[in-house]
């Protein structure tokens, strides 16, 4: 597996009314798309920052994973999304490598995006997304 770039660092926030403006007024970053994800119960607000993008997520339920890390551990940070070739060689390749996955293969995200998770205990600490475009 070769990440091509940073597709988007996903941040979690209570609310998309309350962040967006932050986002757009005090950044000077422009929404460009919010949608909703229903099977993975989440909302999510887009910003492009030169190739890279800021996904906000906002749970539309409190058992979703987004609700569940914001009843854990609050607004911030969720995951780090990197581009790929291929979602599912990258998953087989980071299974491979000793990799615990949260996915084992690709699902529709957000954009149209194929996606898959690594697990943040092997990954120090931080929860992963591998993403293509096909």
């Amino acid at each position: 597996m070769k990440p091509t770039h940073i597709e988007h660092i996903g941040i979690a926030v209570k609310s998309l009314e309350e962040a967006i403006p932050y986002y757009e007024k005090v950044l000077g970053l422009e929404c460009y798309a919010v949608e909703e994800v229903k099977d993975q119960k989440v909302k999510t607000a887009f910003f492009k920052v030169g190739d890279t993008k800021i996904e906000l997520l906002e749970s539309t339920d409190p058992e979703g994973p987004i609700g569940k890390f914001l009843e854990k551990k609050g607004p911030g940070v969720h995951h780090v999304a990197f581009a790929v070739d291929d979602v599912n060689d990258a998953l087989k390749d980071a299974e491979n490598a000793g990799v615990r996955l949260v996915d084992q293969q690709g699902r529709k995200g957000a954009e149209g995006l194929n996606i898959g998770f690594l697990h943040p205990k092997s990954t120090l600490g931080v929860l992963t997304e591998l993403c293509d475009n096909k």
